[in-house]
């Protein structure tokens, strides 16, 4: 779709040539995944200030727009032992009369013992959607909660699981998160389906959370029990985004010192437990100004990884994308200085039904501002859900693939394979 107006932004929708088709619920018609994907988006007419990536995503630190979306608590400990320890996990709940807690981000409480215990019932069939937040963020931050409101006002429960350390929550090992550490979204997926099973669950992610969330998908593959999931703003490959931001002055001193600055803040939060890590060089973390330094002083010795360029190799999503298996609607902006365009796996796009990329040629990072304040991208987020949710009732999986997958090789025992979630990485731990 293109449009003339400065402010009307170009959609293009990418998406495999034989498109996955989607049975319906009555009385809606049958359709497939990239038609449901154009249904639910809407023209994007931006704000005519902010006409470019840069005004659009360094508008972020200036809006006023709070959604009001209020939060109970409750701490999970992990039950990997790869990744040990404990993480947060906030659910959306009424406006309560309970006092706030100073200790937490703001409209947000801990549940009480006997709350939690009661937390929703076995019978409770309303629609959920599972949503991990961006870099160094977490359940408070606008953008997140810019789609929670639509969702939330149709009936949808949520949660938003906080990456370690974020959102005011306590670290209790050294080692933070990662951008493919998806062993906690996996343990609230997996609890969400235990506590109701009627439930369909859905997933959203945005920037380095839906990084991991694709990730995340790619490793359950057949057997992830999402219905659907979007993700909006991914960086898909995050070692073309880090030297794209190294290549401009503003890429290095804007978005990567500003990024690098929030890892930072968040080091110098869980300084004292992060140093008990014996691989960690504290005095070196300390001086990092930009991202990269991060990943190379921190991530790289806690995570194993030699240099942040293999450490970004091994996270991206980008191969992930190949095993997907359900439903995936990806929006991303062309001009997005962080998740940049030479990084959207466009060919990727084209070889599996499973999921569609909606590229707008104006938007920024987690922007899309229109006249009125409101992020566009809250609107086709929640409408393709929520047609997912009332319209469809299973995927028809596709008889062909077309890339040299498994299953193709299953039937062509002189094919070759590729294997798109082969992980580098391998963690030892103590039993």
């Amino acid at each position: 779709m293109t449009s003339h107006l400065p402010n009307h932004a170009t959609l293009t929708f990418t998406h495999h040539p034989t498109p996955l088709s989607l049975s319906p619920r009555s009385p809606h018609p049958p359709t497939t995944l990239p038609s449901l994907c154009q249904a639910s988006t809407p023209p994007c007419a931006l704000h005519p200030i902010l006409f470019n990536g840069h005004l659009q995503t360094i508008w972020t630190a200036f809006t006023a727009t709070d959604p009001p979306i209020h939060y109970k608590r409750h701490v999970f400990p992990a039950h990997d032992p790869a990744f040990a320890g404990r993480f947060a996990v906030d659910f959306v709940v009424p406006p309560s009369p309970a006092p706030a807690d100073a200790t937490l981000p703001p409209r947000t409480t801990f549940y009480t013992a006997r709350e939690y215990e009661e937390l929703g019932g076995a019978d409770d069939s309303a629609p959920m959607v599972v949503v991990l937040h961006g870099l160094s963020g977490g359940s408070h931050e606008a953008y997140l909660r810019a789609v929670l409101q639509p969702l939330v006002a149709a009936g949808w429960a949520a949660c938003v699981v906080n990456a370690r350390g974020c959102a005011r929550s306590a670290l209790a090992t050294g080692v933070l998160y990662n951008a493919r550490a998806t062993w906690d979204v996996r343990q609230v997926v997996g609890w969400c389906r235990g506590r109701w099973p009627r439930r369909e669950l859905f997933g959203v992610g945005f920037s380095l959370g839906a990084n991991i969330l694709v990730n995340y998908l790619g490793e359950e593959g057949e057997r992830c029990v999402l219905k659907a999931a979007v993700v909006c703003s991914n960086p898909w490959n995050l070692e073309v985004g880090s030297l794209a931001l190294q290549r401009t002055w503003v890429g290095r001193e804007v978005y990567s010192r500003a990024m690098g600055t929030s890892m930072r803040k968040l080091f110098e939060t869980h300084e004292e437990q992060i140093a008990k890590n014996p691989r960690v060089d504290v005095e070196k973390v300390r001086g990092i100004r930009y991202l990269h330094e991060f990943d190379r002083e921190l991530q790289c010795p806690t995570w194993g990884y030699p240099t942040e360029g293999a450490y970004y190799r091994d996270a991206s999503s980008s191969d992930s994308l190949l095993a997907v298996r359900i439903p995936l609607f990806a929006i991303n902006a062309e001009d997005d200085p962080i998740a940049v365009k030479e990084g959207l796996p466009y060919e990727e796009f084209k070889q599996t039904p499973y999921a569609v990329l909606c590229t707008t040629s104006l938007g920024g990072h987690l922007s899309w501002f229109e006249s009125g304040g409101n992020r566009w991208f809250a609107k086709p987020i929640s409408q393709f859900l929520i047609k997912m949710a009332t319209e469809v009732d299973r995927i028809e999986p596709p008889e062909h693939p077309t890339w040299n997958s498994a299953e193709s090789v299953d039937k062509d025992k002189y094919a070759p394979s590729f294997i798109p979630m082969r992980r580098r990485l391998r963690l030892h731990f103590d039993p």
